[in-house]
């Protein structure tokens, strides 16, 4: 990261939802390193975020991740997230969407036996939607006026490949993730001319996350995306060179490889379908 994107970004505030592992667990860590404090969020695995604020204080020499169980399918939980934020560190500058739930919940055999969508239980089917739709949603409303107020903000969506949105079986995840970037495209307008800017981002393929599932050989698995690809086309959205970048989605394996603080020609695309 270029020394002037580090100025930029020391001492602003984001908040990173399920960061405790794969691509939240890299994001997180790449803001902190830096300069910014960022809260992470967990549903669950408490002791996954609490290493990642242990790891980040180790490579920063100082308390910089702080971490919250939060579920984002609950709107108390929501609000309590971004109180905490501004308590702590005064400011809110960032929120990435990231937590999300799927296709391994509904069946360890998603990408060998595909499930037909009136096979999937319909309790599965309002999990998934609520922590990949509604959660982005209530946590968005919830920092959106902290932003307002100050004039200035980011809020970045975790999207997927369009393809994987249309993949046979893949109810509920890929029409949740269509949602979250028409989301994207309708909060953006919403917050045209605010200064609080509303993007997706994506790895731009297969990564290896937890969503992968379990019994995949290890040659697939060295093809797979890391998850720190994310982390410079992330610093770049949060970054005052992204002002004018809003209601798009970034691409992150397109990234620049010359040179990581600016983005390549075709890493950036309109939402939609």
């Amino acid at each position: 990261m270029s020394g002037g994107m580090h100025d930029a970004l020391a001492g602003r505030t984001a908040i990173v939802t399920g960061g405790g592992r794969g691509i939240g667990r890299a994001m997180a860590l790449g803001l902190a390193r830096a300069g910014m404090r960022v809260v992470v969020t967990a549903a669950r695995e408490t002791a996954e975020i609490e290493a990642v604020a242990a790891e980040a204080q180790r490579d920063c020499g100082e308390a910089r991740v702080l971490p919250l169980r939060a579920d984002v399918a609950r709107a108390e939980d929501c609000a309590q997230v971004v109180d905490t934020a501004l308590q702590r560190f005064g400011r809110l500058d960032a929120l990435v969407n990231n937590a999300g739930r799927g296709m391994k919940y509904v069946s360890s055999r998603f990408m060998s036996e595909p499930t037909r969508f009136w096979e999937t239980d319909p309790e599965v089917w309002r999990m998934v939607i609520d922590t990949n739709v509604n959660g982005p949603f209530m946590m968005a409303r919830a920092a959106a006026p902290a932003m307002l107020a100050a004039g200035w903000g980011r809020i970045v969506n975790v999207s997927m490949n369009r393809e994987t949105m249309r993949r046979r079986g893949f109810s509920p995840y890929g029409p949740s993730k269509a949602a979250l970037e028409s989301e994207t495209a309708i909060w953006a307008q919403d917050l045209a001319g605010s200064g609080v800017t509303v993007n997706a981002l994506l790895p731009g393929g297969a990564t290896l996350t937890g969503m992968i599932p379990d019994g995949m050989d290890e040659q697939a698995r060295a093809g797979l995306l890391k998850p720190e690809v994310m982390v410079a086309p992330l610093l770049w959205l949060l970054s005052p060179a992204a002002d004018c970048v809003t209601g798009k989605r970034i691409v992150a394996s397109r990234w620049g490889a010359t040179d990581p603080a600016e983005p390549a020609r075709d890493a950036i695309e309109e939402t939609g379908f």
